[in-house]
């Protein structure tokens, strides 16, 4: 709902320790609360969608945060709720673990309450604008896999065409394959199928047949029953199908090509070893083409064709069991009962315009669901090396760092500021001021603040080249020359240049 609060759980055996974090935050955020890491686990079970961020303790009665982390992980919860850890326990090792399990951030206590404040809603800003990315980069691959289907299945239609065939013969297809391959994860895990393989391999099965452009139309579409001489002409279309996806000069890695060439080539093998072309027996035949041969033939025979009427689908189901139009693995006929009943009612109320869509929920929904996948937690994932990598240089640098952005109002410093200049590490906008807020009591500290704020609000260059100027700042008890050398970012608003960030160092001229 537009304007809702994001909710924040917050996870600590000491209740004081609750109240106090709940009271800090309670302006902008809804609060919930866990005494320790199973509750905390039964919470985010229920509310995973609902939940914006997670403050974690470290040490816990029952299970403690680092047992909650590693559950949060083999869950994949990690990868859509944030997690800022905060504890006394500030053993390097404790702390090193933590974010190998994930955390976004770790807070010390005792905890300065802005610090905390401006932590808690730079992580919240951060993974809503990584979700935004999410979705940018899902609407692309849609489109993409939207085109692809569409090409696929048009391909798929020009050939069933000449074929004489209606073209629903390739979406039948698709659909027969995808109940199965469901069916078949659902009973085994045998094949190592997984969610992105079936969209996958459901869009392979549309080029089964696309070795029959090499075969003559009296032959493919001859009424009668075939010659010994035309039979083995016809049963030439799975090598020659299989071949010309072996010359195309793109994709021979890709899976989509991987699957499409076992099924051309191996979708009339038989679990005997009797079919062709290669006489293959058993589980030498590729998964994805046993799956679509006993789609294809189901098909056949329940569809009209030049040389018969349709059979019924228990009629079709009785041959199956037969062996009359083949052999076929046990398992997947198992799977084939299973789902017999739905499959003539989706066979009836298929809607290709929808199969795109299909295709690309498949592939979204593997992304989603698998925590090692790159697309949901890689920008986030390389902020925080960059972040880790960013402070050991930081620590190895005499220059004071600072950094500013405009939206929202915050200024980060080196750890070197405070000792030198008497500034706090963070400096955040006050609600409903046009300033910078800021626990500064010393006005030489305050004085070198606002000489840092006329640096970056009277200095500026062209886009992209670097400021560089000279400014005393006061160090010591003393008037004291540094250089400031800063990269302002700035964009242009109502004919106006606009300030959005600057970053930069302050050195100390000896």
């Amino acid at each position: 709902m537009e304007g809702k609060r994001p909710l924040i759980l917050i996870v600590d055996d000491v209740a004081i320790n609750r109240t106090l974090l709940s009271d800090i935050l309670i302006d902008k955020y809804d609060i919930i609360e866990a005494a320790n890491g199973n509750e905390a686990l039964l919470t985010l079970k229920e509310k995973t969608s609902e939940i914006s961020l997670v403050l974690l303790d470290m040490v816990m009665p029952e299970k403690d945060g680092m047992e909650v982390l590693a559950i949060m992980n083999k869950n994949g919860w990690i990868n859509e709720i944030p997690v800022i850890m905060i504890s006394a326990e500030t053993a390097h090792s404790l702390i090193e673990g933590a974010y190998f399990l994930g955390v976004t951030d770790f807070i010390g206590r005792p905890f300065d309450e802005m610090v905390l404040k401006n932590r808690v809603n730079n992580t919240i800003r951060l993974y809503q604008k990584q979700k935004n990315l999410s979705d940018l980069v899902l609407n692309q691959i849609y489109e993409k896999t939207r085109n692809n289907s569409m090409m696929v299945t048009m391909l798929s239609h020009i050939v069933e065409f000449r074929n004489g065939e209606s073209g629903m013969h390739v979406l039948h297809i698709n659909t027969i394959t995808e109940m199965l391959l469901r069916e078949l994860m659902h009973r085994s895990n045998k094949y190592k199928i997984n969610k992105n393989d079936i969209g996958v391999i459901c869009t392979a099965s549309s080029m089964h047949d696309i070795g029959k452009i090499t075969i003559p139309d009296e032959i493919l579409n001859k009424p009668g029953k075939l010659t010994p001489e035309e039979f083995e002409i016809m049963k030439s279309h799975s090598i020659n199908g299989a071949q010309m996806l072996n010359v195309v000069p793109v994709g021979s890695d890709e899976p989509l090509v991987k699957y499409a060439y076992e099924i051309c080539r191996w979708h009339h093998e038989r679990f005997d070893g009797k079919g062709y072309p290669d006489g293959l027996k058993g589980d030498e035949i590729p998964i994805s083409a046993q799956i679509v041969s006993i789609a294809d033939v189901y098909d056949a025979l329940t569809s009209e064709r030049c040389y018969k009427p349709p059979f019924s689908h228990e009629k079709a189901i009785e041959m199956i069991h037969n062996n009359e139009c083949g052999v076929f693995n046990p398992l997947l006929i198992e799977c084939l009962d299973a789902i017999a009943d739905k499959l003539v009612i989706s066979l009836r109320t298929f809607d290709w315009s929808r199969q795109a869509d299909k295709d690309f929920f498949y592939i979204a929904d593997a992304m989603m669901n698998d925590h090692k996948h790159p697309i949901y937690n890689q920008a986030f994932r390389q902020f925080i090396d960059e972040r880790k990598k960013c402070h050991f240089f930081e620590s190895m640098l005499d220059s004071i760092l600072f950094e500013y952005s405009y939206t929202p109002r915050v200024m980060k410093f080196s750890s070197k500021a405070s000792k030198v200049l008497g500034l706090p590490r963070t400096i955040i906008e006050e609600e409903g001021t046009q300033d910078l807020k800021y626990k500064v009591t010393n006005e030489t500290s305050i004085e070198n603040l606002e000489k840092i704020k006329t640096i970056l609000r009277k200095h500026t260059v062209p886009k992209d080249k670097p400021i560089l100027i000279k400014q005393a700042f006061f160090i010591g008890g003393k008037s004291t020359p540094c250089s400031v050398k800063m990269l302002q970012i700035r964009a242009n608003q109502n004919e106006t240049s606009v300030l959005v960030s600057a970053y930069g160092h302050i050195d100390v001229l000896q």
